[in-house]
């Protein structure tokens, strides 16, 4: 008998995310030893490593991250809430399509970085409208990805639920919910990501603490190992997020037959 072809992936690999960092890691040290780097521009790992440590003992660091954290995990928080809100209002009626999609698609074709100088007019120079643009951030890709979950249920399983005479809520809950949630957590991660990369922008506008601003300081006197030094704990910060979704999508989600899994 002809043997069957596995076209799989195959199993899992334990901590195959670490790898590709790893690597990274690897070749600046190597080129760094090797001096294949200037280290005006391109610091070597233990030059950043050091210069994190003394910004930790001086107390600088972490105040900068926790004040970082804070701004991001409050947009998060507001972006979340409303990119759900939205998508379910949108993807289980008609009316709320009408009125809120077309609103969101326009939001999305406009560059939300632009919208600094406004935000900045209608909400001052403060925390406000940095946490407003992280939020805005956010919830565009968690309302499209649920959005477009919530439109893509498969019919069949509606006229199931009609047949087996089930209510808008048991519908909803049996049936909509679960098979909307890949969707959701794809845009979950997006929308993770970009309060990462939201904040750095914001923080280099008017700010006092923050990663940015430590940066944006760094880049005016030239220290190209802070500069890195922020990078890194963004890139950490990114990476741990995004985990974290993983692992809860992974368990919400176990019910699935998929190549990840």
């Amino acid at each position: 008998m002809r043997r069957r072809r596995r076209l799989a992936p195959g199993r899992r690999l334990p901590a195959t995310r670490l790898i590709g960092p790893a690597v990274v890691l690897a070749l600046w040290v190597v080129a760094s030893a090797a001096g294949l780097l200037d280290p005006g521009a391109i610091p070597a790992p233990w030059t950043v490593l050091e210069t994190g440590s003394r910004l930790w003992d001086a107390g600088t660091l972490p105040d900068d991250i926790l004040t970082s954290l804070q701004r991001a995990a409050t947009g998060f928080a507001i972006g979340l809430t409303g990119g759900i809100l939205l998508a379910l209002a949108s993807g289980l009626t008609r009316t709320g399509e009408a009125l809120i999609d077309g609103t969101v698609n326009l939001n999305r074709a406009i560059p939300t970085l632009g919208l600094i100088p406004l935000f900045i007019l209608w909400l001052g120079i403060g925390e406000t409208f940095k946490i407003a643009i992280i939020a805005i951030v956010v919830y565009i890709p968690i309302y499209l990805n649920t959005h477009a979950a919530l439109s893509g249920i498969d019919s069949r399983f509606v006229e199931l639920a009609e047949v087996q005479g089930l209510s808008k809520y048991r519908f909803i809950r049996q049936v909509v919910v679960p098979g909307a949630l890949p969707g959701f957590f794809v845009g979950l991660r997006l929308g993770v990501t970009g309060s990462w990369l939201g904040l750095v922008v914001l923080e280099q506008i008017n700010a006092t603490s923050g990663l940015g601003y430590m940066m944006f300081q760094a880049q005016n006197y030239g220290q190209t190992d802070v500069i890195l030094v922020g990078l890194v704990v963004y890139g950490v910060f990114g990476l741990i997020s995004d985990s974290a979704v993983r692992i809860v999508e992974r368990r919400v989600l176990s019910w699935r037959r998929t190549l990840s899994s």
